[in-house]
Order: C-alpha cells, then sequence, then structure tokens
C-alpha cells in the first residue's frame, strides 16, 4: 500500500511537484468545475461519499493529487497500481487486502494510473469487486475512455475530465512555489516567470520541474530569460503523438483548411510541428484533405499535396516543412466541394448493398474471334466517334441497376463548369432515350 502524502522526514530527494502536493481540496489549484464549491468531487468530499471514477485529463493537470485527497477525505487507504506493470495476479492481491480493511471497517481506494493500458482481461479481473464495493476505484487516463475501457466498466464508474491548467491557475502555483524557503534567495526576473508560464502549456508538474531545473541553473542567484531559454532550447510542447490531443489538433487543422481560413490553419500547424508531430503525417493528411474537401473544385490542390510531400521527404526538417505551410494556405483558399467524396462513398456503399451483376455484354472487350463470335463488345458506342466524345442514350451500368446518381458537382470553383457539362449530357442521354423508347419509357 502507498502511503497518502510525502512520509515524514527528509523529503529533499524527492522532486518538487511531490514536495508541494496540496494536502487538502482547498489547497488544490485548478478544476473548478469540478472541485468548485457546490461542484461534483467537493460535495462527493463533503458528503463523505466517495464513488467509483474515471479522471481523464492531459498530464500534469492534477489526476493522481486528486486522487490521493479524495482517499484521505474519507479516510480510506490509498492503493496505487500501474496499468503498465500490474497484471491480473497484482489486481487480486489488492483486491484481497482490500477485503480484509474493509472487515475491520476501513475502505480502500484503489486507483490506476494510466488505466487505458489495462486489457480486458485486467479490467474484468477488478470489475466484479468494484461492483461489491470491495474498492472504490479511481482510475486516470489521458485518453478518451469511451474508446479504450469496455462498456461494463464505464458503466460503474463516473467520467471526470480534467482540463489543462489555465493562465491564472499556473501564475497562482508559481507564486506559491516561489514563496517557498528555497526558492526565497533567487531573484526571478518578470521575463523568466512569463516565458516559463507560457512554456507550461497548462501542465503543473511541466512547470514545476522547470522551476526547479531553473533554480538549479542559476549559478548568479537570478533567474533570467536567458536561463529560461537554454533550459528551454530542446524542450517540445505538449503534444502527445498517440493520444487525444493528436487527434485534437488534427482535427482542428482539418476543419480549419476546410472552413477556408488559412491563417487558422497554419496554426495549427505550427502547433504540431511545434511539439514534434511527424511532418510526414501531416503530409499525407493534407493529401486527404485535398481529395475530401477541395476535389474537383480545385483539382490542383491535389498535386500541390503530393508535391509538397514529395518536397518534405526529398528536403527532411526543417527545409521541407515550410512547403507544407504553402500546401496548407493554398488548401484553405482553394474552393471546397466534397462532392467526389460524398459520391464514393455513396458508391461504395451501393456496391455493398447490391448483387454482383454481371459486366453488359456490350462493355466487354473481345479480344479473340470466339468471344466476338459470343456478343462480347458488340453495339459498343465509340465515344470519339461522337461530338463532343460523348455517345449519348449509351449505358455503362448493368441492366438491372437502372442509372444510379452518385455524383452531383457544386457550384464552386472548376465543379461550376464540370456540372453545366454533366447537366448538358445528362439532358443530351434522356433526348436520346426517348428518340430511341418513345415517350412511355420516361
Amino acid at each position: 500500500m502507498n502511503d497518502l502524502f510525502t512520509p515524514e522526514g527528509d523529503d529533499s530527494h524527492q522532486p518538487l511537484a511531490a514536495r508541494v502536493r496540496p494536502r487538502a481540496l482547498d489547497e488544490f489549484v485548478g478544476q473548478q468545475h469540478l472541485v468548485g464549491p457546490g461542484k461534483p468531487l467537493a460535495r462527493a468530499v463533503q458528503e463523505g461519499q466517495l464513488h467509483s471514477m474515471l479522471l481523464w485529463g492531459p498530464p500534469g493537470t492534477g489526476k493522481t493529487t486528486l486522487a490521493l485527497i479524495l482517499a484521505q477525505s474519507v479516510d480510506a487507504a490509498f492503493v496505487r497500481l500501474s496499468a503498465v506493470l500490474a497484471g491480473v495476479k497484482d489486481i487480486r492481491a489488492e483486491v484481497d487486502a482490500a477485503r480484509e480493511r474493509l472487515a475491520q471497517g476501513r475502505r480502500t481506494v484503489l486507483f490506476v494510473d494510466e488505466v487505458h493500458r489495462f486489457n480486458k482481461a485486467q479490467q474484468d479481473a477488478f470489475l466484479p469487486h468494484v461492483e461489491e464495493g470491495t474498492v472504490i476505484f479511481i482510475g486516470a487516463t489521458t485518453e478518451n475512455p469511451s474508446f479504450e475501457l469496455n462498456n461494463a466498466l464505464l458503466s460503474r464508474a463516473r467520467v471526470y475530465r480534467l482540463r489543462p491548467l489555465e493562465a491564472d491557475d499556473l501564475t497562482t502555483l508559481l507564486d506559491q512555489v516561489l514563496a517557498q524557503q528555497e526558492f526565497a534567495q533567487l531573484h526571478w526576473s518578470d521575463e523568466a516567470r512569463s516565458l516559463l508560464l507560457d512554456q507550461a502549456d497548462g501542465d503543473a508538474r511541466k512547470l514545476l520541474n522547470m522551476v526547479e531545473t531553473a533554480a538549479d541553473l542559476a549559478e548568479s542567484g537570478t533567474v533570467d530569460r536567458e536561463l529560461v531559454r537554454e533550459l528551454l532550447r530542446d524542450s517540445l510542447r505538449r503534444f502527445d503523438k498517440g493520444g487525444d490531443l493528436f487527434y485534437d489538433q488534427i482535427s482542428a487543422l482539418h476543419k480549419a483548411v476546410r472552413g477556408s481560413d488559412p491563417d487558422a490553419s497554419l496554426y495549427w500547424l505550427c502547433r504540431m510541428l511545434d511539439g514534434g508531430c511527424d511532418p510526414l503525417y501531416i503530409a499525407r493528411r493534407l493529401v486527404r484533405m485535398a481529395s475530401e474537401d477541395i476535389g474537383n473544385a480545385d483539382p490542383r490542390a491535389l498535386q500541390l499535396a503530393m508535391d509538397a510531400w514529395d518536397a518534405q521527404e526529398r528536403l527532411g526538417s526543417p527545409e521541407g516543412e515550410l512547403t507544407l505551410g504553402q500546401a496548407v494556405v493554398y488548401l484553405a483558399s482553394a474552393p471546397k466541394s466534397n462532392a467526389a467524396y460524398k459520391a464514393f462513398n455513396e458508391a461504395m456503399r451501393f456496391v455493398r448493398e447490391h448483387p454482383t451483376d454481371e459486366v453488359p455484354l456490350h462493355l466487354r472487350n473481345a479480344p479473340t474471334k470466339l468471344m466476338k463470335e459470343q456478343g462480347f463488345g458488340a453495339e459498343y458506342q465509340y465515344a470519339h466517334d461522337y461530338p463532343d466524345a460523348f455517345p449519348a442514350g449509351e449505358n455503362y451500368f448493368p441492366e438491372t441497376l437502372g442509372r444510379p446518381r452518385f455524383y452531383e458537382p457544386v457550384e464552386r470553383g472548376l465543379e461550376t463548369r464540370i456540372g453545366e457539362k454533366l447537366d448538358d449530357f445528362r439532358r443530351r442521354n434522356e433526348q436520346s432515350r426517348w428518340q430511341r423508347y418513345g415517350e412511355n419509357d420516361q
């Protein structure tokens, strides 16, 4: 079993984040939508009615600290398991210990860090004990629990979303920390403070780690902007390359391009590059955007996106990243059409829902005499023999399907002209069919 907080005695070996960890809810900085007066977790503490829950949020938002405080508020034993290291055997051992404590009148909070890494067997191992009340389960995750946890566990735990700390919260935390005796002899310039707060990126742990490192490097007794810049030279902003933040940011980039805002598109591109995202991943996504959201309204967008991808592969970073910026600006500024995207999806749905019809004889190739004798290619109308290379009335679908329509061009960019051309072809098709089969076929 883990101790709740720092043990008595010398704690100098512990990182700053552990040494200044708040011990009560009223000392907790941030997450006022959960811990403020009258909010869900504040009420749970006030009423002494702790329930199983999932704390979902980015790193450094206080998930572990909050779990510790909640356990202490109901005088429960606090047991911490790592989903990376613990197995089913470890879970069962802790559940047995919790059962013994419960028999003696004390509850147990089973805190599972990175719970999204638990597989189904591990989740199932402690699910019945959550249902029976043997343990109060608190899971911490940086990933969307609806994708990572099974429905049975989700239905038995309330989900609370923690947000990145706001600027005022980080300022409050920094003021509290710098008021500590160990930092009293250091002078912190306003520029250094501002840079630390900016680079913390909503992450309290990151801020505290930077403060501690800066203090260690301050040989002159002063922490100035240059010292902090040196400290941050190789640091990256908060960017989880496989988690929610990753997908949130690529989603924001895609939507800004779709919404024709080149400035916002550049912002999200640079946010991702600054955070360490693989430029080639972005290049692949730009190609997708060019087809999905621009399509035939400006076919040059696809070629430009492909060229940017090729340039990034040839030049590498940082030189190649400029070409991604150029492509993003072009894509965001181009006329938009999702007509080809919608047509493709509709055609795929149509094909899956219908039987496999044979290719009509007139559309089959006839490279041999026997195939010609069998009627392959008979009555096929060679398009180039007709005005505008359009044989009016020809049908390219299996006879049983009629003439379904998937592609409907929009009135933007080149698709305006494409639409006018297709409308003319369809009108001529109807006239040809009327002349061939008579008005009753209409």
